[in-house]
């Protein structure tokens, strides 16, 4: 990774072993998703006093089974697995009832994972003590999306801050989740490679036809923020535009989508008609699900402009990045180089990556 340079006119992009090897797959998962913010749920899941949500961070990967609880402090994220003998506490979302009961044992715990108590505990020394509590998981809200991080490098405000100035003027809290448009997939691919894809509009001339249609290519833009960065939009047709209020530092432009991505694996698509996220979930080297979340702010504008038809977008891109994860497994392609004008965002992805992956 030490020909990815500071300067991206100097700068090659991650080697192709990145995007191919097993084994440094595995050190991305401690290096870049330990130290990262996972979305987990909105917090409409937990509107009741001592309601609970299990569940597990990352599938397989980052297999840590934790729950979500709405306790006198808000809602906070503590282990599901009790400190006696391993045991999963939570198995379904559920109201808990006065105290959380290990099914194994019997060990007691409060709604913010302190022990209470233990059957057959006589003659037991240096007990209890802290390591008897359930460890606490760092939990974060911006709006109703809630977020967690088994040990974060960065604060979800540092995450959120830059996005707050540019749509905090959207009643985000008002948007409401639609299943019926929210949509899974599996592709064969690297989940970096997704994140490249989208990190840059210089494709979208070549594979998105129909969305190229409605943007402005030649006027497209990128802001880089210190861990997360956004693409702008400009649509052709101001009917198929935000109207922007006063307060926006956009105002008077004729903006069809701001496109904000969170290192290393969160999209959130804002467009006229609300927001599309996009949660990249690495499987494996060579596999990752992608799931979009669509929540839905003005339903009469949902089939115009730039968000029309993000389906057909997706499997655009889709059908292009599985072409690449073959490419980048040949022998003979090592690394590319980056557009200066046209893929800032991605020398920011792979300058991050190679910050994290290089950190002791």
């Amino acid at each position: 990774m030490k020909n990815i340079k500071q300067n991206i006119e100097e700068s090659c992009t991650l080697p192709s072993i990145f995007y191919s090897s097993e084994l440094i797959f595995n050190k991305s998962i401690d290096k870049l998703f330990v130290k990262s913010w996972q979305f987990i749920t909105e917090d409409t899941i937990l509107s009741n006093l001592n309601s609970a949500y299990p569940f597990t961070l990352i599938d397989d990967i980052l297999s840590e089974p934790l729950f979500l609880v709405r306790n006198n402090k808000g809602v906070e994220c503590y282990s599901n697995v009790c400190t006696h003998r391993g045991n999963l506490l939570i198995d379904k979302p559920c109201l808990l009832n006065h105290v959380i009961v290990c099914g194994y044992h019997g060990r007691r715990f409060d709604f913010s994972g302190k022990f209470l108590s233990m059957p057959e505990t006589k003659g037991m020394k240096n007990f209890p003590c802290k390591r008897d509590d359930l460890p606490k998981v760092n939990c974060s809200q911006w709006n109703q999306f809630i977020f967690t991080s088994l040990d974060p490098a960065f604060s979800l405000d540092e995450l959120f801050s830059d996005i707050e100035k540019r749509v905090n003027w959207m009643p985000i809290q008002d948007f409401v989740y639609r299943e019926d448009l929210s949509k899974e997939y599996t592709i064969d691919a690297n989940w970096a490679l997704y994140c490249d894809n989208y990190l840059e509009g210089f494709h979208i001339p070549f594979i998105h036809e129909d969305l190229n249609s409605v943007l402005n290519f030649k006027d497209y833009e990128v802001e880089i923020f210190p861990y997360s960065n956004l693409q702008i939009g400009y649509g052709k047709n101001q009917d198929d535009c935000f109207d922007l209020p006063d307060s926006s530092p956009d105002f008077g432009k004729n903006i069809a989508a701001y496109y904000f991505w969170l290192f290393p694996n969160i999209m959130m698509n804002f467009y006229p008609w609300g927001l599309s996220m996009n949660i990249i979930t690495p499987l494996s080297f060579n596999k990752t699900r992608v799931e979009f979340r669509s929540y839905v702010w003005n339903e009469e504008l949902l089939n115009t402009g730039a968000g029309a038809d993000v389906n057909k977008v997706e499997l655009e891109d889709q059908e292009i990045i599985k072409r690449v994860q073959k490419g980048v497994k040949s022998r003979l392609y090592k690394s590319g180089r980056f557009s200066p004008e046209m893929e800032k965002g991605v020398h920011h992805f792979h300058k991050l990556i190679q910050q994290f992956m290089m950190s002791n």
